[in-house]
């Protein structure tokens, strides 16, 4: 069950982060109240996988969706440039990801 907390936690890391972009500095009111109940649900669900899991392989695989995740909702929804470096950084981080998942007890 906490590999299903922390990849939900990770999912809802990538809405917070396009609805942040989305606020424009907190001021607009919609995206800004989603990114706030997002970010409080990432966290929570966090937290409830740290029950079992490493904080390290935990928290590094958080980062690694959020960033991966935001990577491609800024390519396909926001126009973000799809170069082969970023796609090589991004090929580098989901490696790292699985490599953690796979050393966790």
């Amino acid at each position: 069950m906490a590999w299903l907390y922390l990849f939900s936690a990770g999912l809802l890391e990538v809405v917070w982060a396009f609805t942040m972009k989305q606020s424009d500095g907190f001021s607009r009111p919609v995206p800004t109240a989603i990114t706030i109940l997002t970010m409080v649900g990432s966290f929570a669900l966090l937290s409830l996988a740290m029950r079992t899991l490493p904080l390290g392989t935990a928290y590094t695989i958080w980062t690694g969706i959020g960033a991966v995740g935001a990577f491609i909702v800024g390519v396909a929804v926001l126009g973000e440039a799809l170069t082969p470096m970023r796609i090589a950084a991004a090929m580098l981080i989901v490696s790292g990801l699985v490599m953690m998942k796979l050393s966790a007890h």
